[in-house]
């Protein structure tokens, strides 16, 4: 099962997201270190979810409209306020000693909300564990706490691999004052793409 958990895991990881996108652009705006500040707080903002699922609260969520309505409203109010925040913040992309540097508690905020105010990651959790896990087999919960921990070993990896690729390209983009634009207004529309995908999804 391990294998199979590995594989479907690393697939849905890879995937980008706005964790990923998030992550990428901390990279591009203030280098590796940030970067791996914002993955580690992206894969902090999957602790509640594994939790719920543990506990049987993504199970509401999967059978309550209200429930998830209401976290799924959130979540796409955040990502569009982080689409306007992105677009009006021209610092972001700029060359060094322009940039307004953020606060490393500032950056983990800001990681674990973009993934705790995603109910899909919840549901995610809720029916994926479950095909490797025997409900049966007393040690389930251990399992179930040892698939999650390795999940969030994968998240952090690729994340951090993301922001690092992002911050070997920082100089060549910040340089380019027109290419910082064109970027900081593609990464303000991609979080409100997502955004607006999250709104309109159903479970």
């Amino acid at each position: 099962m391990l294998l199979e958990f590995t594989l479907t895991s690393l697939i849905v990881i890879a995937t980008p997201g706005t964790g990923a996108l998030y992550t990428i652009a901390m990279g591009l705006a203030h280098g590796r270190a940030t970067a791996i500040v914002a993955a580690f707080g992206c894969t902090l903002g999957i602790v509640p979810h594994m939790a719920a699922a543990m506990v049987g609260l993504a199970a509401i969520l999967a059978t309550s409209d209200a429930a998830f309505n209401i976290l799924k409203l959130a979540g796409a109010l955040y990502l569009i306020w982080m689409a306007i925040s992105v677009w009006r913040d021209t610092s972001l992309l700029s060359p060094a000693g322009q940039t307004r540097r953020q606060s490393a508690a500032e950056i983990v905020r800001h990681a674990v909300l973009i993934n705790l105010l995603n109910p899909k990651l919840s549901i995610f959790f809720l029916a994926l564990l479950p095909q490797f896990v025997h409900p049966d087999d007393p040690g389930a919960l251990t399992a179930m706490t040892g698939y999650s921990l390795a999940f969030m070993v994968m998240t952090f990896i690729i994340f951090a691999l993301y922001g690092a690729f992002a911050a070997m390209a920082r100089d060549r983009v910040l340089s380019r004052p027109r290419l910082t634009v064109l970027i900081r207004r593609a990464f303000a529309a991609g979080f409100l793409l997502l955004g607006i995908r999250l709104a309109l999804a159903g479970r």
